[in-house]
């Protein structure tokens, strides 16, 4: 059996293959009303059509735990009943096809309250449904952000639980899988790296206290999450800063306490939380940071970025780099590129019975 479409079994949940969707933001929700953060057809034309082309496990995009938690005023969101609605319609329709619907739950931190990147992505206030962003520490993104504000104790607390909520919601709305959100600059990787959290009380300075309110989100999560069921977290393996920002030592060492909380699965991605940094791109470039977790630690993970080519994806996987690949850009390109790869491969993936005539 090829690598790419051998199932890969977590707790109880089997996904069918290797060829998994990575969350992308369509940033097509409604941002102010009633349908604020609810998913639309668009939503469910984007994932349904993945889910027919074959891919075994689709991560719906960053779907914020509060209002104040979105990337953006048009980012999904799953902080009330009405959003749950409007999700059971998605995970019906791809557990109906076979694949296994995820969820990554998030807060945007510091970089909340943008455009959509179609119109640049910059900062937006109240006269364009935006809000003012909080953070560990007053300090901005970089020039176009705004400083956020401090976050208190109390609020910390109050984060923490919105998550835990988030994950009861998720479960109500059909998901099999959650995954936490500590990467690419977020609110959890805020507090993470010593470059953004300036903090001198119990979520700031040492190793220990930086990771806190993670673990703290994660056991919270995991308490509300069947046992059954597996979760995930997306971190940042590095900063790519020569000095001052997480380090893949630091990953290394977080990967061990993540499995100890209760993670089932590490997705490993680099960057965003510091500007202005060169990040070496190219096929496969953050691959070998999810090897080296992989090899060093007990935790399995799945690999991201630039993962394009079917004889590139299947040679990560046996050569043991990784569990899963994760496919972004690709299956924007190609919602069917699990069934073109497994009729490349011979392997075997569902196909619709109203697509029998392509097979």
């Amino acid at each position: 059996m090829t690598a790419l479409f051998e199932p890969f079994t977590l707790r109880e949940l089997t996904i069918p293959n290797r060829v998994w969707m990575p969350p992308m933001c369509q940033y097509s929700a409604a941002p102010e009303g009633p349908e604020t953060g609810v998913p639309t057809d668009w939503h469910f034309a984007h994932y349904a059509a993945r889910a027919t082309g074959g891919t075994g496990l689709i991560i719906v995009e960053a779907t914020a735990v509060s209002p104040q938690g979105r990337i953006s005023p048009y980012d999904l969101g799953i902080w009330n009943d009405t959003q749950v609605e409007a999700f059971r319609r998605i995970t019906g329709f791809l557990s109906a096809q076979g694949t296994v619907p995820a969820i990554q739950l998030a807060h945007a931190g510091r970089k909340a309250s943008t455009d959509r990147p179609w119109k640049g992505g910059a900062p937006v206030g109240p006269d364009a449904h935006g809000w003012d962003p909080v953070a560990p520490s007053p300090l901005a993104f970089d020039d176009r952000h705004p400083a956020p504000a401090e976050l208190t104790v109390d609020q910390i607390e109050d984060i923490v639980g919105q998550f835990a909520a988030a994950a009861r919601r998720a479960l109500a709305a059909g998901f099999e899988v959650a995954e936490i959100h500590g990467a690419h600059g977020y609110l959890i990787n805020e507090f993470l790296s010593p470059h953004s959290n300036h903090r001198a009380d119990a979520y700031g300075g040492s190793y220990e206290n930086r990771t806190r309110f993670a673990l703290e989100v994660v056991d919270a999560v995991r308490e509300v999450w069947p046992d059954d069921k597996p979760l995930f977290f997306r971190l940042s393996a590095t900063e790519w800063l020569e000095d001052g920002g997480w380090t893949a030592d630091d990953t290394i060492r977080f990967a061990a306490d993540l499995r100890a909380h209760g993670i089932d699965l590490l997705d490993v991605s680099t960057g965003g939380n510091a500007s202005g940094v060169r990040i070496p791109t190219g096929p496969g470039y953050q691959v070998p940071f999810a090897a080296r977790v992989k090899n060093e630690t007990a935790l399995p993970v799945a690999a991201v970025g630039l993962i394009t080519d079917v004889e590139q994806a299947e040679k990560i996987l046996a050569n043991g780099e990784a569990d899963a690949v994760l496919l972004g850009r690709e299956l924007l390109r190609n919602p069917s590129w699990a069934r073109h790869a497994a009729r490349e491969l011979g392997g075997e993936v569902r196909v619709p019975d109203q697509y029998h005539r392509s097979v």
